[in-house]
């Protein structure tokens, strides 16, 4: 692993040099103006981080260092005989900024599969937890458990060299992807397949592996598990799980701890855990409506009995997407080509149809359009993986390749501890009153 970890050192170092110069020039730019609201309504909008790995352009959608999906999809090198991007690749592109030729994709899924070894004490505080856990308790409960194999946390304790934390965070966050597959799948296994296991294959690259642990070994959903992996891995710095992994590692605390706790964000409803909402609220209306094949009439029908009653229609709307979100295009793309007469995605494609218009009706939703999560289950479902609890399992392996190589730049840039500053609403109302000053500290 020398070489991807000496090649990232270098990006690092360099682009050390260019921050320390543009803060030198500019430390003092103003950057944006905070509204009072955004102080109150969840920091809409609020410039305060920097996040190398990704960008996310309202109107464009998410640029992974610059490249979009399709691009992605066209650029990054693939499994022999698939078309859809290796997720080795991709993180290959987040660490070091480049597209990778396949034998630097391939030097990445080899050194992955020498560091996918979990210990049996994982598996044994899993298997501690009642069946009725929540997926996400479970494989969260075993990343905590896996802990103990951190090396940064070790190092530190014997008095590691600041400048070498980012040399323990970056083999910390390698051993952490390389095992996420096993643990995932062990979680689906014991709770979905009466405890029946299914050993890794060396032979496989990373998502092809996972496929093969959870049981399925269709070529097609081997596919979508690179393809989902790639599209669900990052979303720039400001959503819950990425800011939770890089909040809590700039306490330095170590990858796995620091991973651990955004997975635990990524599990709330409004964040990771739609995705399960999405085909939930598909199935509620399939059975009121007691057909498999809805009608885009009987849809619509749905969909205001749904906001009538003060719900959201899962999948819809976006904090700061103003367009259909391109991960939902490409799992559409997907399922055209692959299952195209699926009646579930074919519902997918009627609400798809039927939905925004009626949202932008109300004149109240910015975001009318679907994001990823109103097209990933159906795609699941279709091969066969029909426990959604399990889908937000799937997206915390995924985005464990965004937030992880983000965290090795915050660590290589030697990024501080975050600690931005709050006030009191007394104090607000003071300082209305031209009686205070709050913004300081």
């Amino acid at each position: 692993m020398a070489i991807l970890k000496e090649t990232f050192k270098e990006r690092a170092d360099a682009q050390n040099t260019e921050i320390k110069y543009i803060l030198s020039k500019h430390g003092n730019t103003t950057i944006g103006e905070v509204k009072l609201s955004q102080i109150y309504q969840g920091m809409r909008g609020i410039t305060g981080l920097v996040t190398e790995t990704s960008l996310l352009d309202a109107q464009e959608g998410i640029r992974f260092r610059g490249y979009t999906i399709p691009d992605l999809r066209e650029k990054l090198p693939k499994a022999n005989g698939g078309t859809e991007p290796l997720p080795e690749g991709l993180f290959h592109l987040l660490l070091i900024g480049d597209i990778p030729n396949e034998e630097e994709v391939n030097y990445i899924t080899s050194n992955w599969q020498r560091r996918s070894h979990v210990p049996n004490h994982v598996f044994a505080t899993i298997d501690a937890l009642p069946l009725s856990a929540h997926p996400m308790t479970m494989f969260t409960t075993g990343i905590i458990a896996l802990q103990t194999e951190s090396n940064f946390a070790k190092q530190y304790a014997e008095g590691m060299n600041k400048k070498d934390h980012w040399s323990a965070v970056f083999d910390d966050t390698m051993d952490l992807i390389a095992r996420l597959p096993r643990i995932a799948a062990y979680v689906y296994r014991r709770k979905y397949k009466n405890n029946q296991h299914i050993n890794p294959n060396g032979l496989l690259d990373w998502a092809g592996n996972l496929a093969h642990m959870l049981g399925f070994e269709d070529d097609g959903f081997k596919e979508l598990m690179r393809l989902y992996m790639v599209i669900h891995s990052d979303h720039e710095g400001g959503n819950v799980s990425a800011h939770t992994t890089h909040l809590v590692g700039s306490a330095l605390s170590d990858p796995y701890l620091s991973y651990a706790a955004g997975m635990m964000g990524l599990a709330g409803p409004l964040h990771g855990l739609a995705n399960q909402e999405v085909i939930k609220w598909i199935f509620d209306m399939q059975e009121e409506l007691d057909t498999k094949n809805p009608t885009k009439e009987q849809i619509a029908k749905y969909v205001r009995q749904t906001l009538k009653e003060g719900k959201v229609v899962p999948g819809y709307g976006h904090a700061v997407l103003r367009k259909t979100d391109p991960r939902f295009t490409a799992q559409m793309e997907f399922s055209k080509k692959h299952m195209a007469d699926d009646p579930l995605v074919q519902t997918v494609w009627n609400i798809y149809d039927t939905v925004p218009s009626i949202l932008q009706s109300l004149g109240k939703i910015k975001n009318p359009w679907p994001n990823v999560d109103a097209h990933s289950g159906a795609l699941l479902v279709h091969y066969g993986l029909v426990e959604y609890e399990f889908y937000t399992v799937l997206f915390a392996v995924s985005r464990a390749l965004g937030v992880l190589a983000s965290l090795c730049w915050d660590r290589v840039l030697g990024f501080p501890l975050e600690r931005p500053k709050s006030v009191t609403t007394e104090a607000v109302k003071l300082w209305l009153e031209g009686k205070e000053t709050i913004w300081e500290g």
